[in-house]
């Protein structure tokens, strides 16, 4: 009796050990197995699908050649250590074109016959070739040799892929400095700067019409009275007003002519070029006078006089350096790193089957 009893009270203690084995020892492993297979099923899938899906993932920017011949160091980081753009390649090294993801090439040489396109070499699938220019449209030169070749656009075109301007407006941080009274040591009216000057420029035309009835201070290679670049914004600052004239009429061609040497040299612009609404959208409210908002040159100019003459109104055209600052854009690197902010929102499959007509784009 004794020992069947124990019998009765032993074995119930048995499958209670061996389901604890079981939980303990046997199902880990079966879940360790299976995750493992799992994570081998993971493994197999094509790399460069997570390539595209990563949106941290270096991005290999590869200029084939410097523009206008002028080199920038790449040493280090570039993107990152200068302008804070992260996991970002910018190389110059031809030998690694087979793993670039983007190929820049400057419109300037090609167009001038000073390099040429690797089309010899086979293109990596997935690789994109960026057509780069500051250019107006008149100076291009002939595009219609490169249809069906470009998959992106870098210029200052705000509807380009990459827009890259001459410069830009800014907020300006709470609690920056008081502004500065920029009518102070004024001895000019009107200032002009220009070397390359053609009579059939529209804005060699405006200029004419303009000296004819206010006076124009004109420097520059034309006159024979250059400006070395030190002078050049202390003598824009002694004038109330400065041209920033264009010399094409494009959409959005807006230079420095209007981001450097007028807001820098601390005049109020007048401005030739794309129309008033591609003004309005870039610069800082009222800080400039375009030339089509007057009936004719001559009113311009009378309007000019009698802004010179009051301080008050004179003044009202400086009041946005209270809340925006200008931002100049004159390194290469700079737009170049400026790709891979942007690249994973840029179309997988672009071409530009008639690059010319998109470059001659009205500005109409």
């Amino acid at each position: 009796m004794g020992c069947e009893d124990t019998k009765k009270i032993v074995y119930p203690s048995m499958k209670r050990r061996l389901l604890l084995l079981f939980l303990l020892c046997v199902l880990p492993l079966c879940l360790l197995n299976g995750w493992l297979g799992r994570s081998q099923a993971l493994t197999t899938v094509n790399p460069s699908t997570f390539r595209n899906w990563s949106s941290s993932r270096n991005v290999t920017i590869l200029l084939w050649y410097w523009p206008f011949n002028r080199p920038f160091s790449l040493r280090g980081d570039v993107c990152w250590d200068l302008y804070r753009i992260p996991r970002c390649k910018l190389v110059n090294e031809r030998s690694i074109y087979p793993t670039a993801d983007v190929v820049v090439f400057h419109n300037m040489e090609l167009v001038r016959g000073h390099h040429k396109l690797p089309i010899d070499l086979p293109r990596p699938q997935g690789q994109r070739w960026a057509w780069m220019s500051l250019e107006a449209q008149d100076h291009n030169g002939n595009l219609r040799q490169f249809a069906n070749i470009f998959n992106m656009t870098i210029t200052y075109r705000t509807d380009a892929d990459i827009t890259v301007p001459y410069g830009k407006r800014l907020p300006k941080e709470p609690g920056g400095h008081l502004v500065e009274d920029n009518t102070l040591n004024k001895s000019s009216l009107v200032c002009w700067v220009v070397s390359n000057y053609r009579s059939h420029y529209k804005r060699s035309q405006v200029y004419k019409e303009l000296s004819a009835s206010v006076p124009v201070k004109v420097y520059g290679r034309w006159t024979k009275t250059p400006l070395p670049s030190n002078a050049l914004l202390p003598t824009i600052s002694r004038c109330y007003f400065y041209l920033a004239f264009e010399n094409s009429v494009a959409k959005d061609y807006i230079t420095e002519k209007l981001w450097r040497n007028a807001y820098q040299g601390r005049a109020v612009p007048v401005v030739l070029g794309p129309p008033l609404r591609d003004y309005k959208a870039v610069a800082p409210p009222n800080s400039f006078i375009h030339i089509d908002e007057f009936a004719s040159v001559k009113k311009l100019g009378m309007y000019l006089q009698q802004l010179a003459e009051d301080k008050e109104r004179y003044a009202e055209y400086f009041t946005w350096k209270q809340q925006w600052k200008v931002k100049l854009y004159t390194d290469w690197r700079e737009r170049l790193c400026e790709v891979c902010s942007q690249f994973n929102t840029l179309p997988k499959q672009k071409v530009y089957s008639d690059l010319q007509a998109w470059v001659n784009i009205s500005t109409t």
